[in-house]
């Protein structure tokens, strides 16, 4: 097909734009709640909403291409996604902004494993299908990265809103491209959705989600979080149980018992647990220990997101030498190392000598997460592959949750376990977070504010550390599962090769 290098770069605008959306909203929340005045909750549903949305509906989505058209559904999500984006961009109170957010959510579930699975369609010939995947993987590492320099630059020149608009072209320019270039495809024998499997679907990945994010701000004591989970688990075992007993189910349970599948949706979720660790550290190290504005910190940590997006294009050619299995596992290593250097981190940061390290894990993630989403479209049937690309995107959604609720517990718990407060100053906030010790910190006289801050910062090193070196077993552990679990998977997998 002479057009499909062209409708890789169509599918990677489209998730460059995804990931880059994910990232600026943290950036924007502080200005927006303050413009609009939006109370605690609905702080946290303003941030929280898309999530759930684009999570639970994913597989749904990746099943719905599968029967309407990848092409379809692609082109459906990027009207939406733009019109939803310009919404949120002027949205004039809380409520409609929380709305817009859910839309958003809708619409990337739409885009996410269309993508992936136009890939899989296009690219039949396996070396070309693995590099397509690496470019694709890259820029969505790139959009990780591009995103707080970009929502840094808008926002240092004009109002929050902003950060959302830039969606509008970009995807006007993915609808144009895909009309213009995009082939159709869907899976000719697909049947009838299952409307009860589409509900428990959703509502199993969604209360997983919630009581993650719950147990993240609560602990996993509180009865509700509890409930959530036992309850989610429930449905999504429901979910499974029910998937086999159909004719045309949303996911062929079956694909788990090829190893190259399970073994690359699980090693994919435990990846993203442990790096969603690293994003949640230099966030606030950045700004909160050093002192650098959200520009600055966005621009120190581009070169790590850049560095996935070579580590994509990389690893394709790295199959030949070392097989799937070694380039995963050598990509979770260079990650482990990654972290054994973060324990190192101090007061103080030259920023040369914390370079390579960055560039380091960069290009293993883009290793890891280029080879095992190769294996999960290939060894999936190309009529499938939607689904199969929605599977491989739950598990990225759900270990970056994981990851964040607990090894954000381990940072905080560290912090708090490190934390000697200066005699006279009030402890409840300063003791729950480092950003609370700067809020607190802001109203106290400079006697007192400085020791404080300096007593914050000191516990957050600490619990920088111990992160870090929890994060860095984990990536070696994790190493190990993908040598072994990916043993014998083909260096280039022919189309439906079932790997035992």
């Amino acid at each position: 097909m002479k057009n499909k290098w062209s409708c890789l770069a169509i599918a990677c605008l489209a998730t460059l734009l995804l990931s880059l959306d994910l990232t600026v909203l943290h950036l924007a929340l502080p200005q927006l709640v303050t413009d609009l005045g939006a109370s605690a909750t609905q702080f946290l549903w303003i941030g929280d909403i898309y999530g759930f949305a684009l999570a639970g509906l994913l597989i749904t989505m990746g099943n719905l291409g599968d029967r309407i058209g990848r092409k379809r559904l692609l082109l459906i999500g990027a009207v939406a996604f733009g019109a939803a984006s310009a919404v949120t961009a002027y949205a004039p109170n809380a409520e409609l902004l929380i709305a817009a957010r859910a839309l958003l959510g809708v619409a990337g579930a739409t885009i996410m494993p269309s993508t992936l699975s136009i890939i899989r369609n296009v690219f039949t010939e396996p070396g070309e299908r693995t590099a397509a995947v690496g470019i694709w993987s890259g820029m969505s590492a790139a959009g990780y990265a591009v995103g707080p320099v970009v929502g840094g630059l808008l926002l240092d020149h004009f109002w929050w809103g902003s950060v959302f608009l830039i969606n509008v072209p970009i995807m006007l320019l993915v609808l144009i491209g895909g009309v213009l270039v995009l082939p159709e495809s869907r899976n000719p024998h697909a049947g009838r959705p299952d409307l009860a499997s589409v509900a428990l679907s959703f509502a199993g990945v969604v209360t997983v989600v919630y009581a993650i994010k719950e147990a993240a701000h609560q602990g996993v004591e509180h009865a509700d979080v509890l409930v959530a989970g036992v309850a989610g688990v429930a449905l999504l075992g429901l979910f499974g149980w029910r998937q086999t007993r159909l004719a045309e189910p949303l996911i062929d349970v079956r694909l788990f018992r090829r190893r190259a599948f399970s073994a690359s949706v699980l090693t994919n979720l435990l990846a993203i647990f442990a790096m969603s660790a690293m994003m949640l550290m230099f966030a606030w190290y950045l700004q909160l220990v050093l002192g650098w504005s959200p520009l600055q910190a966005g621009l120190a940590q581009l070169p790590g997101g850049l560095s996935g997006a070579i580590g994509g294009i990389l690893a394709a050619k790295l199959i030949h030498y070392i097989g799937r299995n070694g380039v995963v596992a050598l990509g979770l290593a260079m990650n482990a190392g990654a972290f054994l250097y973060y324990t190192t981190l101090g007061f103080e940061l030259n920023y040369l000598t914390l370079l390579p390290a960055m560039v380091i894990g960069g290009i293993g993630i883009g290793f890891t997460f280029t080879v095992n989403n190769d294996n999960v479209l290939a060894t999936a049937p190309r009529e499938r592959a939607g689904a199969a690309a929605a599977v491989s995107e739950t598990a990225f959604e759900l270990g970056g949750a994981l990851g964040i609720a607990i090894l954000g517990t381990v940072l905080n718990s560290a912090y708090r376990a490190n934390l000697v407060l200066p005699a006279g100053v009030p402890g409840d906030a300063a003791a729950e977070s480092i950003a609370g010790a700067v809020g607190v910190a802001s109203a106290l006289p400079a006697e007192q504010a400085g020791p404080l801050l300096r007593a914050a910062q000191a516990a957050f090193i600490e619990g920088i550390h111990a992160t870090s070196y929890v994060t860095a077993a984990l990536l070696a552990l994790i190493a190990l599962l993908a040598l072994a679990g990916l043993r014998g998977v083909p260096k280039e997998i022919p189309e439906e090769v079932l790997v035992r």
